[in-house]
């Protein structure tokens, strides 16, 4: 699987040593990117003036693509010996300029840089992405996060495009050869992992708010769906930085600030002023609450990677995980104290947490801080661990030495390593001194060891076990004791509590009918309360008074069914109970989301249908509740059985496109596809990509044939765009209850995954986790471990099929 004819990975070594050897001061880089307005070839001129420590030294600048120049002080160099992505360079002097002219023609596999052409209008975008290292594929450039440096870009660009980078432009020139040149402001000191050039004739929303001038930017085709959310966007940017300018201590150091929404991006980039994201997040029909929830949490996820990330860099990719476990805390802090969004603490723990124990309980777990011994290894983090694990112990964190120190600790942090770099230690160092603790230990015991600890309440003593057998972590937690009332459960108690080895005695818990342990979700823990609480636990869950508790009760039927503890009508009886009442948006949507998994995934074959005949008459009776109509109605839309069901939705449908196309991949799924009526709805469809959803619906067809079609699709056409849309068409493509015809693909899906080759790190793990199959049998569980364990294996394809092998050990043996 490994290419031996693709750009060889940065070692940590090789990077510790060019760092020790050169200093960077400036690129100077001019883009043309006029011939991608019918080609496919981005041309780059990039100046680098840097210092050598040793002069007489030498070293390798990082760039791939064809080497047109270079020259090195003036003294042209051999080309010849580019290779692997690398040019080295003579004996360097102690202050040098080295200019390299490029040509990049992979500009359609998304490998850093993707150009697209809107299907509805014909219209060309290009934008990049470089994240880890994919700013040598654009220009040549010294590669690594701790090689800071201010950068001056220059961009020509067809006349009809405006160009977007980190900075606001200075000036914008017609150019006498064609097309227009955009002179922008340099940077401050960045890495080159943050920079970017976007380009195309993008429809452009610009408001001032909050002393900012912030931007918003799409392809024309979805201009409809931007300005109908512009205003949301608008006030929770607004909302954020006034957010993190006042908890950090340090403003955002320019006026502008702009995001833009480009297509077939899988996610969102934390680029200097200038956020990329995914355009599919401008939802083509109104957004539900969990949508808009998500735009807002990933919009201040990105944002405070301003700070964190952009401001202060990690020396190294070992800390990837502070870098996007910070900005995922930071967030759900953000929303949750200055935007609407006050339960997002229950929206994380009843989603992306829950995926995080998942994890943490297979083989594909691994400390949170983790050595990366090449940038190929950095790509594996990006996972559950590093993501959501990681914002839960910073929470836990904060909890430990309370908000008010925490916050103080950043403020130093921020104000003595400003656009420098940092580590772990610095971090811990600026936090331990605001609080006046010693945190060496702390971090060594939640950052470098894997697995979950365990908390259970035996009597009035609190056990901690972890799963390595050490000493289990220190953990600042809540016990919430609850008594039945007519009304429902009312709390008695909260007593917080700091454990210390494997035993801690309660004194002063009272007599109650429930315990809560980790009351409130402040630490991250698998938690059993003692028998007679559990059962009120599981019986009342739903009267608990906050949603975040509600949702640490779904969460811990969750983690008990995923080890077996619980069976998966039971996890069932407890989600539905609280469904049936919840009112909180943020737990209701991912709690559907959970029983839907419950009902039709880790549920034996023959009584799938009976229980999303039960699902589908809670959501029925919810479906009258404006506030969850929508949630209820997409959830019915994959539960539906009874002709009745189908009234309800197709009466809902009307002018509801969305909901339309998941009816309509319902009905497929049960055998009742209608050719006619799908081409009629893609014609109707205003969406650009209404071709998406025709091909969900040939996916979820019971139908060898329907399946191949659209197999095609995704691995080799490159037709289904990474992010939501690979996500929604896998989910119409895996239907469990087609388990017989099911596992063939899924022995295919192996097939494809040998034989990828020359994919960039983010387009492979897109591949690989997003086409996951949800049902296999014992022969495919053995050979994915095979598979995971060749040498030839890049890290982060391994990483998705250890995690695949172990979640369907786990959904075969609670069917069974």
């Amino acid at each position: 699987m490994t290419d031996p004819s693709s750009p060889a990975s940065l070692t940590e070594e090789e990077a510790r040593t060019r760092a020790a050897l050169i200093e960077i001061e400036r690129y100077d880089i001019s883009v043309d990117l006029r011939q991608l307005l019918e080609g496919e070839r981005w041309l780059a001129s990039s100046s680098v003036s840097f210092t050598c420590r040793r002069p007489g030294a030498t070293t390798f600048v990082d760039v791939v693509g064809e080497v047109v120049s270079a020259r090195l002080n003036d003294v042209e160099l051999d080309v010849s010996s580019h290779a692997a992505g690398r040019l080295p360079l003579p004996p360097l002097e102690a202050d040098n300029t080295l200019v390299v002219s490029s040509v990049q023609a992979d500009t359609g596999s998304g490998n850093a840089i993707l150009r697209t052409v809107d299907p509805q209008d014909k219209l060309v975008y290009v934008w990049s992405s470089f994240e880890p290292d994919g700013a040598k594929r654009a220009w040549a450039c010294f590669d690594q996060p701790d090689l800071k440096a201010v950068h001056g870009f220059q961009v020509s660009a067809p006349a009809e495009w405006s160009v977007v980078s980190n900075c606001p432009p200075e000036v914008v020139l017609d150019r006498d050869d064609g097309g227009r040149l955009w002179v922008f402001e340099d940077t401050p000191r960045l890495s080159t992992y943050v920079v970017v050039v976007n380009a195309g004739p993008f429809h452009e929303l610009r408001e001032q708010r909050g002393g900012h001038s912030l931007g918003l930017h799409c392809r024309q085709s979805l201009r409809p769906y931007l300005e109908r959310d512009a205003e949301e966007l608008f006030r929770v940017t607004e909302q954020g930085l006034a957010f993190f300018e006042e908890r950090f201590a340090q403003p955002f150091p320019q006026e502008r600030f702009d995001q833009v929404f480009v297509p077939d991006m899988g996610g969102a980039m934390e680029n200097w002023g200038c956020v990329t994201w995914s355009d599919s997040v401008l939802w083509r029909t109104p957004p539900t609450y969990a949508q808009r929830q998500l735009v807002a949490t990933v919009l201040l996820h990105e944002m405070a990677h301003m700070w964190f990330g952009d401001l202060v860099t990690m020396r190294w990719w070992d800390d990837i995980w502070l870098n996007e476990a910070f900005a995922s805390f930071a967030a759900t802090w953000a929303a949750v104290s200055a935007t609407e969004y006050a339960d997002g603490w229950a929206s994380f723990l009843t989603g992306r947490q829950l995926s995080a124990y998942l994890m943490d309980m297979g083989p594909a777990s691994h400390p949170i801080r983790n050595p990366v011994p090449d940038v190929d290894h950095a790509m594996a983090s990006f996972d559950h661990i590093t993501y959501a694990k990681g914002q839960a112990v910073l929470h836990q964190l904060m909890a430990y030495v309370t908000e008010e120190r925490f916050v103080e600790g950043l403020r130093r942090y921020f104000a003595g390593h400003a656009w420098g770099n940092a580590t772990l230690a610095d971090l811990m160092r600026a936090i331990g001194d605001a609080s006046g603790r010693d945190l060496a230990a702390w971090t060594e015991s939640w950052l470098d060891r894997a697995g979950t600890d365990t908390l259970s309440l035996v009597g009035t003593t609190l056990l901690a076990s972890s799963p390595d057998g050490g000493e289990p972590r220190r953990h600042a937690l809540r016990i919430g004791s609850y008594t039945r009332t007519p009304a429902g459960l009312e709390q008695i108690g909260d007593l917080r509590v700091e454990t210390a080895g494997t035993t801690t005695q309660l004194l002063d818990l009272p007599v109650a009918d429930l315990h809560l342990l980790n009351d409130g979700d402040l630490t991250f823990a698998s938690v059993r309360t003692d028998e007679s609480s559990l059962q009120t636990l599981l019986a009342h869950a739903a009267s608990l008074p906050e949603p975040v508790n509600r949702a640490l009760a779904v969460g811990t039927a969750w983690d008990m069914l995923l080890k077996g503890e619980l069976s998966t009508g039971d996890v069932l009886d407890c989600l539905l109970n609280v469904l049936a009442s919840e009112q909180s948006p943020g737990v209701v949507e991912p709690g559907l989301a959970l029983a839907l998994q419950a009902a039709e995934q880790w549920s034996p074959t023959v009584l799938i249908p009976r229980r999303l005949a039960r699902l589908a008459a809670v959501v029925v009776a919810r479906a009258d509740e404006p506030e969850h109509r929508h949630a209820a109605l997409r959830t019915l839309a994959w539960s539906a059985s009874t002709p009745e069901h189908f009234e309800l939705l197709d009466a809902a449908a009307e002018g509801d496109f969305d909901l339309a196309w998941r009816t309509m991949v319902r009905r497929a799924s049960l055998g009742r596809y209608d050719e006619g009526a799908v081409q009629a709805l893609a014609e109707q469809d205003p969406n650009p990509e209404a071709y998406l959803r025709a091909y969900g619906v040939v996916a979820a067809r019971p139908v060898a044939e329907a399946k191949a079609e659209v197999w095609e699709h995704f691995w080799r056409d490159r037709t289904i765009p990474a992010g939501p849309p690979a996500q929604e068409f896998a989910k119409c493509f895996w239907r469990p209850v087609q388990h017989e015809l099911m596992v063939s693909w899924a022995h295919r899906y192996l097939d494809e995954i040998e034989a990828l080759s020359g994919e960039g790190l983010l387009a492979a793990g897109t591949k690989v986790r997003a086409m996951q199959p949800t049902t296999c049998d014992q022969a495919w569980l053995d050979r994915a471990q095979d598979l995971a364990d060749a040498e030839s294996t890049i890290p982060i394809v391994r990483s998705g099929l250890l995690q695949a092998v172990d979640t369907l050990t786990r959904v075969l043996d609670a069917r069974t």
